[in-house]
């Protein structure tokens, strides 16, 4: 066998994750008894510490590490908590009562944005668009499953194929 190929720029990494709030332990992603997560490094796909972390890395090795906030997925921005009136959840009300702690999708010009509602009131209903894991420190535990060089199209493509090469 020539050398197991290290995880750079542009090439395609299979891995298996299990990421967890450090402290409470808590899961809140991992890829076990799904297919790896395959990534093309160095694309963005990623959040940014993540890849990191595997830089140099290679088939079979095994990683774990915690990322602050701002290497995952940034600080909480105070612009992305909204107050919104509540009757535009009348239609949504006739289906299921609002309660804090809800996950809800809202229809925005750019497309579909989650948010968290975390207050309610007759009025009003606060929103927030923040991503679930933002402001939050990540530990990752990390099994490099494979490493191989990336494809021109995969390149071209700014992502990875994945097996059979063509699914979109």
């Amino acid at each position: 066998m020539s050398d197991k190929i290290k995880i750079e720029e542009n090439c395609v990494a299979s891995v298996h994750y299990t990421g967890t709030l450090p402290e409470s332990g808590e899961v809140f992603d991992s890829s076990e008894g799904r297919d790896p997560l395959t990534f093309l490094v160095g694309h963005k796909q990623m959040i940014p510490g993540f890849e990191a972390n595997l830089m140099g890395k290679t088939t079979g090795d095994r990683v774990e590490f915690t990322l602050e906030a701002d290497d995952a997925y940034g600080q909480i921005d105070a612009e992305a908590i909204m107050k919104i009136e509540r009757t535009n959840f009348t239609d949504l009300e006739q289906q299921a009562p609002l309660e804090v702690g809800m996950q809800l999708v809202a229809q925005m010009p750019h497309g579909p944005a989650p948010f968290i509602v975390t207050e309610l009131t007759d009025d009003s209903v606060t929103a927030d668009f923040n991503h679930a894991l933002a402001g939050k420190s990540l530990t990752f535990s990390v099994e490099v499953v494979e490493v191989r060089t990336a494809s021109d199209e995969e390149l071209a493509h700014g992502h990875a194929h994945g097996p059979g090469g063509h699914h979109h």
